[in-house]
């Protein structure tokens, strides 16, 4: 048992793609409770297929395709902010029209440069082949991310659960929504480089998802969900290796298959579903 776990870390790719797979999942599962209690799934999946032309920006001029995508994605986040901030237009009817409008501008640029092959692993995930610059990037961006919640978790939990009482001592909804939206599309980004934009939504919502049919507590929610991510980064690592499948598609798969354990589990044994109340 202890060759079978120790038996593909001899690989320095291994290695990485194990670290990668850690850090992504930390970082998407932590903003994924968020994600799920105000109900932004949608927006998440909008953001991980608008990072494609800043993709096709950055491998034209020979930049990392890794900021491009993150230059990319924070300009979608906020021009959906921006769009969606008045009642006057639904947040998901701005999210389909710049959704729809951004891939469509990616789609043309990887025509006009005739390499879509170059791009097929950034849209279905190449885990092991992050590079020791990517998983850089990737760490860089887990730390900004985890110690921006961190910094705000009081806020951000607060105009999450109760929105009104959070405008009522003062604290601006809005600005908590913008960096939400920041600091989300910087987590897709850094999921893009290990499972691809197809499945970066997934590996955000599911594990969050499972964790609330287990808890009802926020911090509990967000312990769950790490622990949930991490080990299905893990066990979908493994089984790529030793089945020889699609690492990414694995990684997904696996958590959709710790989803369905834990759904069937909260059915028979009636676990208690997540209220969103603050520890």
């Amino acid at each position: 048992m202890l060759n079978w776990l120790i038996e593909p870390l001899q690989y320095s790719f291994m290695r990485q793609a194990l670290l990668a797979s850690i850090l992504v999942g930390l970082t998407c599962s932590s903003l994924g409770v968020y994600v799920v209690l105000r109900r932004m799934a949608f927006l998440g999946d909008a953001i991980a297929h608008t990072t494609l032309p800043g993709l096709v920006i950055a491998y034209l001029n020979r930049w990392s395709l890794l900021w491009g995508a993150i230059i990319s994605a924070i300009i979608t986040a906020l021009g959906i902010g921006w769009l969606s901030r008045s009642e006057r237009m639904r947040e998901d009817t701005v999210i389909g029209v710049v959704f729809s409008g951004m891939f469509a501008l990616g789609i043309v640029m990887v025509s006009r440069a005739q390499s879509y092959r170059d791009f097929s692993h950034m849209l279905f995930g190449n885990v092991l082949g992050v590079t020791q610059s990517d998983l850089i990037g990737i760490g860089i961006v887990c730390v900004v991310v985890l110690g921006t919640l961190f910094a705000v978790n009081k806020e951000m939990a607060l105009t999450t659960v109760d929105p009104h009482h959070a405008q009522t001592i003062g604290l601006s909804t809005q600005r908590t929504r913008y960096l939400l939206l920041i600091i989300l599309a910087l987590a897709i980004v850094a999921g893009i480089q290990s499972v691809g934009v197809v499945m970066t939504t997934a590996l955000m919502v599911t594990p969050a998802a499972a964790a609330s049919l287990i808890t009802r507590q926020l911090r509990g929610m967000f312990i769950w969900s790490g622990i949930l991510s991490v080990l299905s980064n893990c066990i979908g690592l493994y089984a790529s290796y030793y089945l020889s499948v699609s690492s990414g598609g694995a990684i997904v798969l696996s958590c959709t298959l710790l989803f369905g354990f834990i759904f069937l589990g909260a059915r028979l044994w009636r676990l208690p579903r997540c209220s969103s109340s603050i520890p």
